[in-house]
């Protein structure tokens, strides 16, 4: 059997910086006086901060200039930062360290696969960054997922073939990435909300490496 590798998505894998995000967001969204609920977040999955912005402009029926664009994601982003200074090491979801230590052991590459442009203040926060071989996010790609550029990257980084490569997502585009570029995909939440995924965990606690190689 080949060599395979691991690549994981940040938000909603790794850690939960969502409620982050969408205190950011409806901060924003109400400052421009347009509705945004927690139903309308999940839209915002996996999607880039621009293309998020433009959602929350579409719920709004409103339109900007590029230039008006830069300047909330700019101003999202720098709200979104001063929580996550806040951000302890203890914040990793369960089950991910140990999962990560024991993939490190066994010799299975790995990456991160995110559009977030914090990824590796994050990953520094949260004391991960000796346990991923690569980084792949959003200050290193041009197309958002489902386009499957940010994980092409990754296996191209770990030196393996994209077939030879499991992702981890928790995002309807995020698992349309992974089967674009010809990868596996583990959905991470449950079947009913990622139908398309190859297999589902609920989580990493209690998991170890050969059990996602046993399913995939």
């Amino acid at each position: 059997m080949n060599k395979k590798g691991f690549i994981f998505d940040l938000d909603g894998v790794i850690v939960d910086t969502a409620k982050y995000h969408f205190l950011a967001w409806k901060a924003l969204a109400e400052e421009l006086q347009i509705p945004f609920t927690i139903e309308d977040n999940e839209r915002l999955k996996g999607v880039s901060r621009l293309q998020s912005f433009e959602i929350i402009l579409e719920i709004g029926n409103r339109t900007m200039t590029d230039e008006e664009k830069e300047f909330y994601c700019t101003k999202k982003n720098n709200l979104y930062k001063t929580y996550l200074e806040k951000l302890e090491k203890d914040e990793v979801l369960p089950g991910v360290r140990t999962f990560l230590e024991a993939a490190k052991t066994a010799g299975i590459p790995t990456a991160l696969g995110s559009a977030s442009k914090n990824a590796v203040f994050i990953l520094e926060k949260l004391d991960l960054m000796d346990l991923l071989d690569a980084i792949i996010d959003g200050t290193s790609v041009s197309a958002a997922k489902p386009d499957p550029e940010v994980f092409l990257k990754g296996a191209e980084a770990l030196s393996l073939a994209p077939e030879d490569c499991i992702v981890f997502e928790d995002s309807f585009a995020g698992i349309e990435a992974a089967h674009r570029g010809c990868m596996k995909a583990i959905g991470v939440g449950s079947k009913e909300n990622l139908p398309e995924a190859d297999a589902w965990i609920t989580g990493f606690d209690g998991l170890m490496p050969e059990d996602i190689l046993k399913m995939c």
